[in-house]
């Protein structure tokens, strides 16, 4: 079979919170084991819908090699928000890490995305904007992201505001 035979991946364009949801959810259903998300803030309607949750405790329960990752720029804000992701967080410490950048230039990058470990992708220029593209499968186009995440993750530090209090 030659390389021109592959299909090129497709790419979904987002544009508005209904088609953002969509594409979260469908992302997200496509996971096996592990997800990256870089959001630097968790908004209310962000991962907070019954559906996304549901499929989020499935990827962090799928046993051996499971992981949720999480980077937040202010990870107190999402704690006093009640978000039900903190909660996730909080109920499996073991398998959903939440970290905060700390270098100023980690904490000024105003993009959001979500990596699946089956090569999809959902990328958003300016977080706070329902506007950018998604992909189901397309390694090549979320390697620089994964690449930028895995750098971010390093130089982070763990979200200790998070941590439920042992009483």
């Amino acid at each position: 079979m030659s390389e021109q035979a592959r299909p090129a991946p497709e790419t979904l364009p987002i544009d508005g919170g209904a088609a953002l949801a969509a594409a979260r959810l469908q992302l997200l259903r496509g996971a096996r084991r592990r997800v990256a998300i870089y959001q630097p803030a968790l908004a209310t309607d962000a991962y907070n819908s019954a559906a996304e949750l549901d499929e989020l405790r499935r990827i962090a329960t799928a046993g051996r090699g499971a992981e949720l990752r999480l980077l937040l720029h202010d990870p107190a804000a999402a704690l006093r928000d009640s978000h039900r992701l903190v909660a996730l967080a909080q109920r499996l410490p073991s398998t959903v890490l939440v970290r905060e950048p700390s270098e100023e230039s980690d904490r000024s990058y105003g993009a959001a995305y979500l990596l699946t470990d089956t090569g999809g992708y959902l990328f958003l220029p300016e977080a706070g904007r329902a506007r950018g593209r998604a992909a189901l499968e397309d390694r090549a186009s979320q390697a620089p992201l994964q690449q930028h995440f895995q750098q971010v993750w390093e130089r982070s530090a763990r979200a200790s505001v998070l941590q439920p209090l042992d009483l």
